[in-house]
């Protein structure tokens, strides 16, 4: 056992020692595949802005609703969760809100419970805002209600 160690050793520092060609890559010239200098910030994220406001179609079926309004702020953790206090029985109807789907109350045995299930809790995961964004390659996608090749 000890043999096999300092042999792989010895292979390991003859590798480094010989600049690791066997892969391709000779030690000192290694190039960077962006395209500025590696010394320079990268520019900040686009910031869009959420189309508040109005109801989102939905593009396919069951597709999760999108949200109307900003969520930046909203605390959604174990213990609390905001978009409940508008979107769950019975604050909804005074908020006039949209409820939230009766499935998020059904846990994975099928069994209805009184409140959101825990594989339901965190909306972000499925619900986003909808921003402005042009989209980030070219697509020739449309939506299921206006595909005509849908039978």
């Amino acid at each position: 056992m000890k043999t096999k160690i300092k042999a792989i050793a010895l292979a390991l520092a003859l590798a480094l020692g010989m600049g690791v060609t066997a892969l391709g890559v000779v030690a000192g010239e290694v190039k960077s595949l962006r395209p500025a200098a590696a010394d320079a910030p990268d520019a900040p994220p686009a910031i869009y802005k959420v189309m508040e406001g109005s109801k989102h179609e939905r593009a396919y079926r069951q597709q999760p609703p999108l949200v109307p309004h900003t969520t930046d702020k909203y605390e959604i953790d174990l213990k609390v969760n905001q978009c409940l206090r508008c979107h769950e029985w019975p604050y909804s109807d005074q908020e006039k809100a949209p409820k939230i789907s009766d499935l998020h109350y059904i846990d994975r045995n099928g069994v209805r419970q009184d409140v959101v299930n825990g594989n339901r809790y965190f909306c972000k995961q499925c619900h986003v805002p909808q921003v402005d964004a042009k989209p980030l390659v070219d697509n020739k996608f449309q939506a299921a209600t206006t595909n005509t090749n849908i039978r």
